[in-house]
């Protein structure tokens, strides 16, 4: 297996590399480096946890001159944090390299502190496509001496509706860049766009089940729409994870789901494009920090997301393609890590599944959650309205005749109340105070029970 020295990075970055515990290249940094160190454009087709970052931050570190001033890399992410993190990256391995400086430009952010520091030397920039364009349109970021330009996670930005920006933005570097397009999926979007601006790329792929298989046990559990949420929960009890991601379709959903969990007494919280940046970062801290056990997420808001300590990840909506699933689950079993993806599938998503385990050539293991399954789930509905129907058959007529005795009983007790005077008033009133006492008791009792009743199945629900 080849090193960083023999793919051609210098000593310098080579032991800053083994500071950060990086030793050995992976896959698609072993076939990319190569073809970028030559100055040719390259299509990386992989799954972010490969390590394609740095596939394209080590040869830009390669090739940019630090006594130059003026802009020559930029990187564009689809979301903010995935900028940062990028950002973070390249900052471990540009601290002992004089003269270079490296900055984040995204939106959310305060705009008079991102002008303050574009004054400076920033040979490299990392930012959204919106906030890019801002600042070009203000001229605070000029790319004609751009000579390297970064997609990273393209079908993101493009499925976002970020092709007009990333247009704007590769026609304002000079013709003559190399362009480096790295994406988890290749729809014919990306590819219609590789082949508008791109001069005969380099195509490079890393299989998928490759990465998805080796290090992450798979499960699926069979439920139904209604009792999704008892599903979780109870996979909760069972597998109890330490760090869990939990994936959802919507951002509607992902909010819902992440409100009846906090209910149940979970430590959760939601991250989607609905808020505000400043939210997002505290959640991602938070998440870090692992002070938040279980992060619910859609896949736009989770994409490029490297935390570590990852240990489950439940797909409580199935995603629709085989990308799309194993860039979900490939946020567990990171760096050697074991990790296990559990994914959620009602009768209408069979077919989804089947694309699934096609395309990741694994029939993945089947399970219901005991005492939960919609076989038992049904006996438990039966067996509730039996109950109901014998009670209406036996118990109705005897409740209404009791509770017609007594309605006389205290319209009687009334009239002697108010013919009586006296005494015999005072005596009435006792005796009244004690049925009446009988009577709240027994009311009392059946509104316990009814209560506990109630507090029982809204935990089940």
């Amino acid at each position: 297996m080849q090193n960083f020295l023999q793919l051609g990075i210098r000593d310098e970055i080579n032991n800053l590399l083994k500071e950060n515990g990086i030793f050995t290249p992976t896959p698609i940094q072993q076939q990319a480096i190569p073809h970028l160190l030559e100055g040719k454009d390259v299509i990386g087709k992989a799954q972010t946890g490969t390590g394609k970052t740095l596939a394209f931050v080590l040869p830009i570190l390669e090739k940019i001159n630090p006594d130059k001033p003026e802009i020559q890399a930029i990187i564009v992410t689809p979301t903010r944090e995935l900028a940062l993190q990028v950002t973070a990256e390249v900052k471990k391995l540009v601290a002992k390299i004089d003269k270079l400086n490296v900055l984040a430009v995204y939106g959310g952010q305060d705009v008079e502190k991102q002008l303050h520091k574009l004054k400076g030397n920033n040979q490299i920039i990392v930012g959204t496509p919106g906030r890019i364009i801002d600042h070009l349109g203000r001229g605070t970021i000029k790319l004609n001496q751009v000579s390297m330009l970064v997609l990273d996670e393209a079908d993101q930005m493009l499925h976002i509706g970020f092709l007009s920006e990333v247009e704007e933005i590769i026609q304002r570097t000079p013709s003559t860049r190399q362009t480096m397009l790295f994406s988890a999926t290749m729809p014919q979007q990306v590819r219609s766009l590789a082949n508008r601006y791109m001069r005969k790329p380099e195509d490079i792929r890393v299989k998928d089940t490759e990465i998805t298989v080796k290090d992450i046990k798979q499960i699926v559990i069979e439920t139904t729409d209604r009792a999704k949420e008892e599903a979780l929960i109870s996979t909760i009890e069972k597998f109890r994870p330490f760090l869990a991601i939990i994936f959802c379709r919507t951002k509607r959903r992902a909010s819902k789901l992440n409100e009846a969990l906090q209910e149940r007494g979970l430590i959760s919280d939601e991250l989607h494009g609905d808020l505000s940046q400043a939210k997002r970062e505290q959640v991602m801290r938070r998440f870090r920090e692992m002070k938040i056990q279980f992060l619910i997420a859609t896949d736009v808001a989770a994409r490029g997301l490297d935390v570590e300590g990852v240990t489950h990840v439940f797909n409580y909506d199935i995603p629709q393609d085989v990308e799309s699933y194993v860039h979900r689950i490939g946020r567990t079993g990171r760096a050697g890590e074991k990790g296990l993806a559990i994914t959620f599938v009602a009768q209408k998503d069979r077919m989804a599944l089947n694309q699934i385990e096609k395309g990741i050539n694994l029939s993945i293991k089947k399970e219901k959650v005991e005492g939960h399954s919609t076989v038992q789930r049904s006996n438990q509905s039966k067996r509730t309205n039996s109950k109901k129907s014998s009670a209406g058959k036996f118990g109705n007529k005897n409740n209404k005749s009791n509770g017609n005795k007594e309605q006389k009983g205290k319209k009687g007790e009334t009239r002697k109340g108010e013919s009586r005077r006296g005494a015999g008033r005072n005596s009435t009133k006792s005796s009244g105070k004690k049925n009446d006492t009988k009577t709240s008791n027994r009311m009392n009792n059946k509104n316990n029970k009814r209560s506990n009743g109630k507090q029982k199945r809204n935990s089940y629900r």
